[in-house]
């Protein structure tokens, strides 16, 4: 089993939303579902098919998170130090052609979000900085070409909170 980095942080919203999931969200697509039923023919009825599309949805989210807890190995941002890209690490890069500076936390694929700056590990990006340091240029595929990213500044610290 490969286990998956997270932060604390993404280790919650993960478990908050399979709770929400599992006591809000299942209960309704149920309900729904057999008021959908008592209309009559099913097989012309729109509310049961949509409501049998939402159900289908939401026990794959459900299964996808749990597997995601199962394999989370939740990561102590306090603890991370060092002189190398890794998972937690803050950096902040410039692109080398356009000078455009940007910063990104490296974090779980669960809790990424370009806009806030949390960039999954997974992401090309990521990747490509991970185990280089200060000074480093990072080399990434993109569909409009290559990129080249010099790191300009790395830190260690704890995850910013979500944005709600």
């Amino acid at each position: 089993m490969i286990k998956e980095p997270m932060t604390a942080d993404g280790y919650r919203r993960v478990e908050t939303e399979l709770k929400r999931l599992k006591h809000e969200e299942r209960p309704a697509v149920i309900k729904a579902i057999e008021e959908a039923r008592a209309h009559g023919d099913l097989s012309e009825n729109a509310e049961y098919h949509a409501a049998k599309e939402r159900q289908a949805y939401v026990e794959g989210r459900v299964a996808e998170l749990e597997d995601k807890i199962s394999r989370a190995e939740v990561i102590d941002l306090s603890t991370l130090t060092g002189t190398t890209v890794m998972f937690g690490a803050t950096v902040s890069v410039a692109d080398e052609d356009t000078d455009e500076e940007s910063t990104y936390q490296i974090v779980g694929t669960e809790e990424s979000d370009i806009k806030q700056g949390r960039l999954s590990i997974a992401s090309p990006l990521a990747r490509a900085l991970i185990g280089k340091s200060v000074g480093d240029s990072a080399e990434v595929s993109t569909p409009k070409g290559p990129r080249s990213y010099e790191i300009i500044s790395l830190r260690y610290e704890q995850a910013r909170p979500p944005a709600d």
